[in-house]
């Protein structure tokens, strides 16, 4: 027993100096980006759409560790690019820490592998616990920055039916963050970029929900997990966008699933609201330019009204002389062709092919 005792403390001991080692150099071997939270162990949980954990190493293969965590136990999904070369969609079984193995291909000597969390912040976290990777030192190109605020459109949900159908399976089975509309964008203009979306979500209301049980994003969005869940870490806003894009109102407009009492849309209720966390991001990004866009999703009507509100937004910070002028950009109408309702990957590219020459030229100009 004692000898038990004492293999186990020199176990312990190793383990804590090579955690210690991990902590010391990870500055320099992983770079992060999106919403993640670090742990005290140098794991990290990728928490939004898109977020991602990337590094450079040697070698021919090396394997990667990943856990699906949340209150419950179920699946999740990332999306990997090795190289430069999108290498497919990865789902991460329920249970304990899974090996995932990297096989090389190019005869470059050094390599880069990029993980991408494909599913949003509301369908749980994706832990990274590690690599035998050997792994090589990484810098942060310096890019311009965008932040996108957004619900279900922007997570890029419902927009990926090819490995599980429409009908079958989970609502974050068809999720696709990496060829959701922004990563797109994105990446063709060559800036970096944050999510903070969330499906369902609204600026006064939710798509099924009159602000009475669900959170809405004014609320949500300080919460670094985009919950009302008060143990959970506040987001830090260390990013600090060069551009702030804001999709909010597909739900606030909705009519709910039919149901439940739907309430008519409130026109007051919503301007106010946008106001009010204009003016809170504004408190945390000063030099940040806000761009607000209304829905390819809401047509009619309805698209008349939300335009007019989009209006009052603006016309609201008219006399702001502090933060540079509020911009209005509007999707053309959309026929989606995704899983409830939703784009699919073709409609982002569509999406992102409208959206991108409006925000390169901003970038531009900054």
């Amino acid at each position: 027993m004692f000898l038990k005792k004492i293999a186990f403390l020199i176990l312990f001991l190793l383990h804590s100096l090579i955690s210690t080692s991990q902590t010391q150099n990870s500055n320099r071997t992983f770079l992060y980006e999106g919403r993640i939270e670090k742990l005290k162990s140098d794991n990290v949980i990728l928490i939004g759409t898109a977020s991602s954990v990337s590094f450079n190493f040697t070698g021919k293969e090396c394997s990667i560790s990943l856990q699906s965590v949340d209150s419950y136990e179920h699946h999740n999904y990332v999306q990997m690019v090795l190289d430069g070369k999108y290498i497919g969609k990865f789902r991460i079984e329920k249970g304990t820490v899974q090996s995932f193995p990297i096989q090389v291909t190019s005869n470059k000597k050094e390599h880069n592998l990029t993980i991408y969390k494909t599913t949003e912040a509301h369908s749980g976290g994706i832990l990274f616990a590690g690599t035998t990777a050997k792994l090589t030192s990484i810098t942060s190109k310096k890019k311009k920055k965008i932040e996108f605020i957004g619900d279900s459109i922007t997570c890029g949900a419902a927009s990926d039916p090819s490995d599980v159908p429409c009908d079958k399976g989970e609502y974050f089975d068809h999720h696709n963050g990496y060829y959701a509309y922004a990563p797109i964008l994105s990446r063709e203009i060559g800036a970096a970029y944050l999510m903070s979306s969330v499906s369902g979500i609204g600026m006064y209301r939710n798509w099924n929900d009159e602000n009475k049980d669900e959170v809405i994003m004014p609320d949500a969005y300080p919460n670094l997990y985009l919950t009302k869940d008060s143990s959970k870490p506040k987001y830090d806003f260390a990013f600090q966008p060069d551009i702030i894009s804001i999709a909010l109102g597909t739900n606030d407009f909705s009519g709910g699933d039919g149901k439940k009492e739907r309430l008519p849309f409130n026109a007051e209720k919503y301007v106010s609201n946008y106001i009010n966390f204009i003016k809170m991001l504004y408190k945390h990004n000063p030099n940040a330019q806000i761009v607000i866009t209304n829905s390819p999703m809401v047509n009619g009507q309805n698209a008349v009204v939300f335009e007019d509100c989009l209006n009052k937004v603006k016309n609201a910070f008219a006399e702001d002389k502090q933060h540079k002028p509020i911009q209005i950009f509007k999707f053309k109408p959309m026929i989606p062709k995704g899983c409830s309702g939703h784009p699919d990957v073709a409609d982002h590219k569509i999406l992102a092919d409208e959206y991108a020459p409006f925000l390169k030229k901003l970038l531009n100009e900054k």
